[in-house]
């Protein structure tokens, strides 16, 4: 029987098509049963068709094609797949395929391996046994992590770049007709080139380039400035709309939504999910992973299992399965029920976009026994104010700000009322991180004045939190002992305290000089928690988090009885979160009260005025 492994004995080889398609014919003849397999069509009628075709592209492409549609496309997969570090393992044996047409997203929690499963597929990383497979005749992309790589390069060229062969081929020919002398030779390179430029849709590519740069917010004066004259957040996103360039067809992301804004993120929405192709991802924003997603890949219990459905379809089937493992006792049918309401419900709120129905097909599928429970722990974030706010909160008054002969915001003026929940959002972070400097006496503001009511008491989550644990004489434990009041500070109590923030045993006698970003967040939330605070100022308080973090920060600040000022780029939290709305800008502010942030970038009038402020 032919198989795709025979058929791939020729791919890439010196056998010319007709001889190919003979050497093929004859097996095909001794071995008729492949085709009361594929089951396609009559075995007279595909060989004429095949002969018609054969002027247009080789045998090869017809049969691989004709398998592949019914055995299943796998442009990339892994075989028997395992990382260990040190004496301790990732994952093990992973065997895992995905399929052009589909996004999956990959979770787990925190050190479970995902930025580096990804590392491995695209060849950054090497894994300790196995492989990955991935079919050579197709292209891998994947987004850079150096912001600084082409600091030298012309931005357009750094985009086109993401497309090794052509932007090759775009060199080659440049140099070629750069030549004063011009021989048969170079004619004949020229245009071979000239074929294969053609072929890769070469005369598009700068078209193609500078619209992904225009989606991504980077205007076209900007196109031909070299990447060193552009700010970080915009080089992160020349580095994106590289990895987007050509139609790769397998498309790698690790947290691609990273230093983008609310439009430029939505743009990349989009853009995902009418992508025909296999994209893998890992990011922490909920609301994209939503979006986009049609299977999750969850890293857990040192394997990697697919699920179909987006990030909330998992996190509550993951949900009821604890439950249903929780209840032994009730019967099978039971069980049965509760999981199709569960499906039914999820079902009927499938995404809009063109993944859904293919989507709800495959949740329809879903046995009893493809759910299980994760193994993820979530911290306890909850904010108890000591005493409630009265009827002043805040008042701003004419704030400006210049830093080195840049206007940050420029007489900025608002009240906030004690049941006030504002997100602030700026297409510049340091206008909300001066901002917030100023409303907690860190900077002096140029002019104007503010003004927080009696009875509110403030704490305060910075963006940079260096100073915070800088002391390297200190552990976990005693840094949070600096923060409770005395009734509290007992090992006892402080040791409950962190393990249910997930520090537990040992963990607590960390040097606060070497956590990470993660454990310096649930460290700083713990401090806030003691406090007592009526007001939460918080400055991107979900940078650094996990998903499970987030979700319980995202549930504690929805439950909080006090106010709250915070930032953020994760779509769920300000949409789940804030109950108003104040984006800041060099020209001032606009402020939406009563508004969630979806009916905020969605009314074009209140985007008008929001680009007035930086126009």
């Amino acid at each position: 029987m032919i198989t795709l492994n025979y058929i791939k004995t020729f791919s890439g080889s010196s056998v010319s098509p007709f001889l190919f398609s003979n050497l093929l014919y004859v097996n095909i003849i001794n071995q008729k049963k492949l085709f009361h397999k594929l089951k396609i069509f009559s075995f007279n009628y595909f060989l004429n068709i095949s002969l018609f075709y054969l002027s247009f592209t080789s045998f090869f492409d017809i049969m691989y094609r004709i398998i592949n549609l019914k055995e299943g496309i796998f442009l990339i997969s892994t075989s028997n797949l395992s990382v260990q570090f040190g004496g301790r393992k990732l994952f093990d044996e992973v065997d895992i395929k995905f399929t052009p047409g589909n996004c999956y997203g990959i979770i787990g929690p925190n050190g479970a391996g995902k930025s580096t499963f990804l590392k491995i597929l695209t060849g950054e990383a090497e894994s300790t046994s196995g492989e990955v497979i991935i079919d050579k005749n197709k292209r891998l992309s994947f987004l850079k992590q150096d912001h600084f790589a082409y600091e030298d390069e012309q931005v357009l060229n750094v985009v086109m770049m993401g497309h090794t062969k052509l932007y090759d081929i775009m060199m080659k020919k440049n140099e070629l007709y750069s030549k004063t002398e011009f021989t048969e030779e170079d004619g004949e390179l020229a245009a071979e080139l000239e074929g294969e430029f053609a072929e890769l849709n070469g005369w598009e590519a700068e078209s193609d380039a500078s619209q992904l740069l225009q989606g991504l917010g980077i205007t076209e004066d900007q196109h031909y400035k070299l990447m060193s004259e552009l700010v970080e957040a915009d080089k992160v996103k020349v580095l994106l709309a590289q990895a987007l360039f050509g139609k790769p067809d397998v498309l790698l992301l690790d947290e691609p939504t990273n230093g983008l804004d609310a439009k430029s993120i939505a743009w990349l929405e989009e853009f995902l999910i009418n992508f025909d192709n296999t994209v893998i991802v890992v990011s922490h924003d909920r609301h994209f992973l939503n979006k986009v997603c049609t299977h999750m890949a969850d890293v857990d219990f040192g394997k990697i299992k697919l699920f179909v459905g987006n990030y909330d379809f998992w996190l509550h089937s993951s949900q009821l399965a604890a439950k249903l493992l929780a209840d032994q006792n009730a019967k099978k049918e039971e069980k049965i029920k509760e999981l199709q309401e569960f499906i039914a419900r999820f079902s009927a709120n499938a995404s809009k976009s063109k993944q859904a129905t293919s989507r709800k097909k495959m949740l329809d599928k879903i046995t009893l026994d493809d759910i299980q429970p994760s193994s993820r722990k979530y911290p306890f974030v909850g904010f108890s104010p000591a005493r409630e706010i009265g009827n002043d909160l805040l008042l701003v008054e004419g704030l400006s700000k210049t830093i080195d002969g840049e206007v940050i915001f420029e007489n900025v003026s608002f009240q906030l009322s004690k049941d006030d929940k504002v997100a602030f959002l700026s297409r510049s972070d340091i206008a909300i991180t001066t901002l917030f400097k100023i409303l907690t006496g860190e900077m002096e503001p140029d002019s104007g004045t503010f003004k927080w009511g009696v009875t509110t008491s403030q704490a305060y989550l910075p963006k940079d939190m260096t100073e915070e644990f800088s002391n390297e004489n200190l552990n976990i434990l005693e840094w949070l002992r600096q923060y409770a009041p005395v009734e509290e500070q007992d090992n006892t109590f402080l040791r409950s305290f962190l393990g249910r923030m997930l520090f537990s045993g040992d963990d607590v006698m960390k040097k606060v000089t070497v956590l990470s970003g993660g454990e310096k967040v649930r460290c700083m939330l713990s401090k806030l928690m003691l406090s007592k605070a009526n007001v939460l100022i918080l400055d991107d308080p979900t940078n650094h988090l996990d998903l499970e973090s987030i979700t319980a920060l995202n549930d504690g600040l929805i439950a909080f009885k006090g106010s709250l000022l915070f930032s953020s780029h994760d779509h769920e939290f300000i949409q789940t979160t804030a109950n108003r709305i104040i984006e800041i800008g060099p020209k001032g502010i606009v402020d939406r009260l009563g508004s969630t942030y979806d009916e905020f970038l969605e009314d074009e009038a209140v985007q008008a005025r929001v680009d007035a402020l930086y126009n």
